[in-house]
Parts: structure tokens; sequence; C-alpha cells
């Protein structure tokens, strides 16, 4: 057997001493990136979740993967097309049971077969740790610790200090600096990821779990706001935000920190993430109103997550926050209450007479507005197939004229209201209304809304002391979410604008694909988000190339 070497130290005034052998392990070889690539997602996904201590990397496996693996099946390895993962913890040990279900054989006979792979979170690194029993029966040598992000040599306990580890602790904990976040929109550079792929920072797939894409559109189309996204990137903007203690909201400013930097990080080992750690956030933060594995509406998860974040970040009707900086504006609202429609025609009339069913004006801020469909046809055209209704988009922008009136209806009182815009934002969220929703069934409007992508003046929809003060009414628009299919059972994709190549692309759950402006005009729109047609945005302080 071959002796260690001696374990020699250096000294310094006001730190720790280090181990020579920090910079000269001899393990660094057995750690496999390629199976690190393949299964770090779902794994720090399920760690993120429940699990905070320590990750076994290593290879030479006889399974040949770099995590333990033990198979029911002899049959060879096919692509695999369901998962699930279940844990359990005994001692300090979470033990990970990752299941794959393959694919029926070449032969046709169905292969109803699992293959299990065992993963071991261990925690500790003293000699009676289940980290250090490990080490020494099987062999594996290099850990990581999640929460420091340090390598560990087991058993012999000392940290390993190499750069060619840094490719690994980028992956798990992306930074960027001010100059890389001010060149993100001037190019277009296409980087390549660690198994081979190529992709372009910030149009990335994000994993559908199950029923999430409601949720993958809306975090998508964010990523593309440029000072929203370049809020998140840098962690100092928040992280010394206080909140009272045992509030759980502002984990999911973090989570979307955490998400925006791994969408736009130039050094992913896969072309595409794992919103995981972000949906679990919403689900603990929303008290499950929306969850990974039924489906839910992107309008209503927006609605709450902007207002959420917004919260979080410590901004009230008062205080702002990168939020309302970025989405709000604000309207005059006209109300005039209406006699119950029962009543006899001299009561109504006396009614309209008094103070109370006059018409009254109020201010009020909104982060989108929402945007009414006409009813959709009932019938078929004289060739037996159903019309497909069109609306311009300026049509139903009427709303906020100013003069169209409307009628709101509630418990016990209707209102005739009308709206005008007195402020614009410098990003506009449009909520196209698609949804009827009764006591027995929800109904979609499948009428088609015909938008320019560039130059949607909103100047006639602003007061007049607002004209006067509002340089600027032009919008680009930047994001656009579709709704297919079915009310309760469809799916979203969104397009977003690239600002560093000015390419459009599809995105839907993992499949990203360019698209031509002109095809984006005929989906079924349901939420868009527009930029004021500006050369610089001027956000929380800071101005921001986009166009």
């Amino acid at each position: 057997m071959s002796k260690r070497p001696p374990v020699t130290t250096k000294r310094g005034r006001g730190r720790a001493a280090e181990d020579r052998r920090s910079r000269h392990c001899p393990y660094l070889d057995t750690i496999n990136r390629q199976d690190w690539v393949k299964w770090t997602q779902p794994l720090l996904a399920f760690y993120a979740s429940y699990i905070h201590p320590w990750l076994t990397l290593f290879s030479h496996h006889p399974a040949g993967v770099c995590w333990i693996l033990t198979s029911r099946s002899s049959a060879p390895s096919l692509s695999h097309i369901s998962t699930s993962m279940r844990a359990s913890y005994v001692g300090n040990t979470f033990k990970v049971r990752w299941q794959e279900l393959k694919i029926p054989r070449r032969d046709g006979a169905p292969d109803s077969s699992w293959t299990e792979s065992y993963v071991f979170f261990l925690a500790g690194r003293g000699q009676k740790s289940h980290a250090y029993t490990h080490s020494v029966q099987f062999s594996h040598h290099v850990f990581l610790n999640l929460h420091t992000l340090k390598f560990y040599c087991l058993p012999d306990n000392y940290e390993i200090i190499d750069s060619s580890l840094e490719d690994i602790t980028y992956v798990l904990k992306p930074t960027f600096t001010k100059q890389h976040i001010g060149g993100l929109d001037k190019h277009g550079k296409l980087y390549r990821a660690y198994d081979g792929t190529t992709y372009l920072p910030g149009i990335v797939g994000l994993n559908n779990i199950k029923a999430n894409d409601y949720a993958n559109a809306v975090l998508q189309a964010f990523s593309n706001v440029p000072p929203l996204r370049n809020y998140f990137l840098e962690e100092e903007n928040y992280k010394d935000i206080r909140r009272p203690p045992g509030d759980i909201m502002f984990l999911l400013v973090q989570r979307f920190g955490e998400l925006m930097r791994k969408l736009w990080n130039p050094r992913n080992f896969k072309a595409h993430v794992s919103p995981h750690e972000m949906l679990q956030a919403v689900v603990l933060c929303s008290k499950k109103t929306f969850q990974i594995t039924k489906q839910g509406d992107a309008v209503d998860f927006m609605t709450w997550f902007l207002n959420a974040l917004h919260g979080a970040l410590g901004g009230t009707k008062k205080k702002p926050s990168i939020i309302t900086k970025v989405f709000q504006g604000s309207m005059r609202i006209f109300s005039k209450k209406l006699p119950h429609p029962d009543l006899l025609p001299e009561e109504k009339e006396a009614l309209l007479q008094t103070e109370e069913y006059q018409e009254q004006m109020s201010e009020s801020t909104f982060l989108f507005l929402t945007l009414d469909l006409p009813t959709a046809p009932l019938y078929k055209d004289e060739k037996e197939q159903l019309i497909i209704p069109q609306v311009p988009l300026f049509n139903i922008l009427g709303k906020f004229n100013g003069n169209t009136e409307k009628e709101y209806k509630t418990y016990k009182e209707n209102f005739l209201k009308r709206f005008q815009l007195t402020k614009l934002p410098p990003y506009l969220i449009f909520c196209i209304k698609r949804f009827t929703k009764n006591n027995f069934f929800v109904e979609k409007n499948p009428t088609i809304v015909n938008f320019p992508i560039t130059n949607v003046d909103l100047s006639e929809y602003l007061t007049e002391e607002a004209q006067a003060t509002e340089k600027n009414t032009s919008y680009d628009l930047v994001a656009n979410i579709v709704h297919d299919g079915k009310p309760t059972e469809g799916s979203y994709r969104i397009h977003v604008l690239h600002h560093g190549t000015g390419k459009w692309y599809e995105m839907q759950d993992l499949q990203v694909i360019d698209i031509l402006p002109q095809m984006i005009t005929l989906s079924e729109a349901y939420i868009q988000v527009s930029l004021l047609h500006l050369a610089y945005n001027c956000v929380f302080g800071k101005c921001y190339w986009i166009i």
C-alpha cells in the first residue's frame, strides 16, 4: 500500500489552517459529470424541497452511473417515458428512490418493468456519520455540501480546493456581474451546454412536471422583461429586505431569483431548466391554490404572483417595489349606480335624482388591463363550418376611451362604469378575457384578436392631461401567452422576443422553436406583455437598453 503524503498546513493571521491535500486531491477524476448532468436537476429539485445535507458525486460504480443503482430487470436500457421519485428518512440519511418506466420492447411485447435508482443524501463528516461510513464502504470520496457549496474528501475529511470544480458550483448558484447583465440584450451569442446542445440564455425550456404549463408560460414571460429580470439576477437587490418572523412569502422572492439566474445562465449543463423549487414555493405560499399536479389559469396565477412578489418585497399601496415600477399604471373610473330593474319607472326616476345615483369619479392603479371579447357566434356558416370570429385589438381597447359604458353586476347592486387611462407603465400587460364561468361549466371564447406586433398607440385612451405629459404612448409586443384547446383540458405556450437577436421564439415546456412574427397574430392570445416604445427604459433609478 502506498503511504499517504504527510499533512502540512500553512497558517496566517485571522484565518484557519489550510490542508495541503486540499489542492492535490487524487479523487477528482472519479466525478462523473455526464451523470451529474443527467440527474442534477430532478435530484436537486427534490433536495431543495425536502433535504438539506449532502450530495455524493462519484463514478466507477459497477452499474456505470454516478448514483447507487439497482435494477429489477435485466432488459437492455431504453428510452424512458415516465418517472417517479420517493424518499425515506432513516437516521441522518435520505434515501431517494428514482423510478423509470421503460417503453415497450422492439418485438411489441409490453414491458412494464421499472428501473430503480437509489441516491443517498448523507449528513455530516465525522467518523460516526453516515457520509463517513458510506465513503469507506463504497470508496466514494468526493462530497459536496449543497448549503455552502464546498467540496470535501472523505474519509480523510479535508476540503477540496480546485478550479476544475467551478463549473459544478456555478450551475448550482450562478452569479452575474453588472457588466454581464448590461450586455444580455445587446447580442445573440449561442452557448454550448455540457451535453453538447446549443442555446440562447433566456430562451430555454422549463420542465412540465405534470400540469404546470400555465405557470411555466407566466414565468417565461417575466423572465423576458429586462428590468424585472435584471433586478432578480442580482441577489444584492433584495437579500437585505426584512420580513416579519415566520413569514414564508419571501421564499417566493428567493426562488424566483434563483430561477432567473438559471434561465439566463450561460454555463448550463443542459439547455433546459427545472422549475421545481420555484413551483414548490408557489404551492406553499399560495396555500395550494396553485399546484403542480392540477391545471390552473394563467391569469389567476399571474395576478396572485405579481401581488405576492410586491408584498414580499416590502411593497404596499404607498410604497413601491420593482413590480409596481415596471407594470403599474393608473386610470380614472367613472361609476354610476343603477336603480333596481324591478322598481316602477317613477321610483327609478326619483332615485336617479339623488346624490347616491350620480356619477362618481375615482383614481385607481392597475398592474394589467382586462380586455373583453365580443360574444362568439353560436351558429355555423352556410358550409356547415363553425365560424371563428375575429376582432381588431383597437376595438376591444375602446373600453378605456372614457366614453364606452359597461354594466357591472354585483350580488345586490348594478353599476355603469367607464374607464380612461391617466398613466402608462413601462411594461403594459393585456389580459384577454376568454373564459366565462358559471355554476355548471367554463366556456371559452375562441375569438381571434388581430393585433400589431409593434407601434400600438394608446394616446387616444389617455385623459387630456395625460396626453400633454406622456411623450411616448406606443408599445411593442415582447411576450404573448396562448391558450390552446378546451377550457379545462387545454395547454399553454408562449411567444417571446429575444432582444439581442430581434427574433421571436415559441416555447412550450421543453420545446423551443423559432417562429415568424406573422404566425403570432394567428393564435388565441390570452396574456400579452408590451414594452413602452423607448430607446432607454428607466426603471428603479437605472436605465436599461431595450431596443
